[in-house]
């Protein structure tokens, strides 16, 4: 359902020549799974997702969605997606019903199968008390439960969700987490992006642990804790990022310096006499 091979997304940097966002990064994520992509912010998440959703064009690598390719055709993609965040817009004038709607219509969902699907979109997701609520009057559940349905009232195939958890209390991050898991119990694929521990040993089937770019691993809680030798996921999680700091300061310490190389270089010269 989703394929990513090899997918690398740089910027250009005045002092580094090239910045790497995303760095060779391969997973697959199947319908009825959940796949958590795990990193600290900055580790390159929200590029993979954007690049997922068509918002970012990758540098190198290949990205299916649905069987579509991200680059050739966004359109069957964006039509194959439902995208939540944490900062997901919401109106302020406009009640859950007119903004459910109106991303509906977007869709080109003909009206008769547009209200139909709102009213089981509604009902799933318990709604129906805020369905004429304005958004200025909305508290932060309600909002969220709104971006929701908002990104699956097209019915998509697959969703993601970018730390979508972020900034919710403890009640309203705990029944994000319960919609999430009716969605794949109806056989959503889903990607579920986040830092916190917890919502992944919660939450997801399969995980990837990325971190400056790179994924350090990937697979189930279960075959990281073999692989690794760690009972703790969290201890597992920082354990990895700690060794991939260390190595990689190892391969700075090791390598030579432009200063160095310069130095070096005119010795060479003048010992040559040129």
């Amino acid at each position: 359902m989703v394929e990513v091979d090899q997918l690398t997304k740089s910027y250009p940097d005045l002092l580094a020549g090239q910045f790497v966002a995303l760095d060779h990064v391969s997973f697959s994520v199947q319908p009825g799974q959940i796949f958590g992509l795990l990193g600290p912010n900055g580790a390159g998440k929200t590029t993979a997702l954007r690049i997922l959703s068509t918002v970012l064009q990758p540098t190198s690598g290949i990205a299916r969605v649905n069987g579509f390719d991200v680059t050739t055709h966004p359109y069957e993609v964006r039509h194959s997606i439902g995208f939540v965040s944490s900062n997901t817009a919401i109106y302020d004038r406009m009640t859950a019903w007119e903004m459910v709607e109106y991303f509906g219509k977007l869709y080109g969902i003909p009206n008769d199968r547009l209200t139909e699907r709102m009213e089981k979109v509604f009902a799933d997701l318990q709604m129906n008390e805020i369905r004429d609520v304005a958004g200025a009057r909305m508290s932060t559940g309600m909002r969220q439960k709104v971006s929701i349905a908002r990104a699956i009232v097209h019915d998509p195939p697959v969703l993601i969700f970018d730390e979508a958890s972020l900034g919710l209390d403890v009640m309203v991050a705990r029944a994000l987490l319960d919609i999430i898991s009716g969605l794949r119990a109806n056989g959503k694929c889903i990607i579920f992006s986040t830092h916190i521990m917890r919502e992944v040993e919660r939450l997801c089937d399969r995980v990837a642990i990325l971190y400056r770019g790179r994924i350090l691993a990937s697979g189930s809680l279960p075959e990281l804790e073999d692989q690794f030798g760690e009972a703790d996921f969290e201890e597992l999680f920082f354990k990895l990022l700690n060794e991939s700091d260390r190595v990689r300061i190892e391969d700075a310490h090791s390598a030579p310096t432009l200063s160095a190389a310069i130095a070096g270089s005119s010795a060479i010269t003048a010992g040559s006499g040129i």
